[in-house]
């Protein structure tokens, strides 16, 4: 959802630097006393210094071609306007081959860059020759470099995913589970009073039904979280939107003062839904706590059409990231499980001052109402069954 905006943002990232390359380029070309000496040089070299600075903007599309494009318009660069450098600055282009392609590609283009270097021994001099080849060299390892920090990210936010989905999966078995169970036992009461208590059988469908629509709002998300069962269940309940004052007060005790305004009537809501709330308002604060150094949080928790919206706000300062640095673990863990309920979340810091997330996080269907009539068999468990 945000490859536009990533987009142009890199667009005129290689904009910018195509800009600089080519103002570079020009400073030497049309510097006085600077070859080359005739007046339809002077325009072939700047032709072909743009043409070189212009393969920046489709470098990432055909990273191949444009470092082609970039070399033979250096070539004419080399012929025309030597005090430039080695094939002009081919070492721009080069870097962000590196960085997009791996070792086995860059690499060759390096050795086919750096084996006609010699030819500034006839054109200028050994110095003119280590400065062409230490040229082609750094702008290799500055892409390489950048290569390998963003695998290593794009590594970190994928095991964040994982783990998060891991333990998604475990909670959320423990809610699905109940509503399997539940529809079990109403199939087996519902056949013993088929034929005797008719009005029952129907009770016990009813109740089926129910148990059946809230299953699968949990199993939406469960089938789509990808991870295997990693580990035991949890021995107690899952928390839900019940627990908000709880955690409120657990946070207050460790020094952020924290207000809530909670939705009561957001607890009749699947438990798959509330879990997944309460994980990013605990998410939510703990930032708040460790990386902002905030002294106030407000929470809101509200449902309205099929909605539960939910928000914290801190008068924290977040320490400023780079752009296309990507997102904390944390916010990619509350952002995976919004998205695997259908929803979405914002998190970023204010305008004025601290930090904002908010989630809305549809609800696909209602829980289950229960009604307790005798005759009919019910397990004993946190949502009641009806007969």
């Amino acid at each position: 959802m945000n490859c536009r905006p990533r987009s142009h943002f890199l667009l005129l990232l290689d904009g910018g630097i195509a800009a600089v390359m080519l103002a570079v380029a020009l400073t030497v070309v049309l510097a006085p006393g600077t070859p080359p000496d005739s007046a339809s040089g002077t325009a072939a070299a700047v032709g072909l210094a743009a043409a070189q600075a212009s393969c920046l903007l489709w470098i990432r599309r055909r990273p191949g071609y444009a470092l082609a494009v970039a070399a033979l318009a250096g070539v004419g660069l080399e012929v025309l306007c030597p005090p430039l450098g080695w094939l002009g600055l081919v070492t721009v282009p080069l870097a962000y081959v590196a960085r997009l392609r791996p070792p086995r590609f860059s690499l060759v283009a390096l050795g086919l860059l750096v084996l006609p270097t010699p030819w500034e021994l006839v054109t200028g001099g050994w110095r003119d020759l280590l400065f062409a080849v230490t040229a082609l060299g750094l702008g290799w390892t500055l892409g390489e470099l950048q290569r390998g920090q963003f695998h290593r990210r794009r590594d970190r936010e994928r095991e964040a995913l994982t783990r998060e989905r891991e333990r998604i999966s475990r909670e959320l078995h423990d809610v699905v589970a109940h509503h399997v169970a539940v529809i079990a036992v109403q199939a087996a009461a519902a056949e013993d009073v088929f034929d005797a208590h008719p009005e029952r059988a129907r009770a016990a469908l009813g109740a089926i039904n129910a148990a059946a629509r809230s299953a699968l709002t949990e199993l939406r998300a469960m089938l789509h979280a990808l991870a295997a069962d990693g580990g035991a269940d949890p021995d107690g309940p899952q928390p839900g939107l019940a627990q908000l004052d709880a955690l409120a007060d657990a946070v207050r005790a460790v020094g952020l003062e924290v207000t809530m305004d909670r939705d009561t009537g957001a607890e009749e809501l699947p438990g798959g839904v509330q879990l997944s709330a309460y994980r990013i308002v605990q998410e939510s604060l703990t930032n708040a706590l460790r990386h902002s150094h905030a002294t106030r949080a407000d929470v809101s928790v509200r449902y309205g059409d099929g909605v539960l919206s939910l928000a914290v706000v801190d008068d924290g300062t977040a320490p400023p990231r780079r752009p296309g640095a990507g997102a904390g673990r944390g916010i990619v863990g509350m952002r995976e499980r919004a998205r695997l309920l259908g929803g979405t979340l914002e998190a970023g810091p204010l305008p004025a001052g601290g930090f904002r997330v908010a989630a809305r996080l549809p609800v696909g269907a209602g829980p289950v109402s229960a009604r307790s009539e005798p005759g009919l068999r019910a397990p004993q468990s946190r949502t009641e069954v009806a007969p």
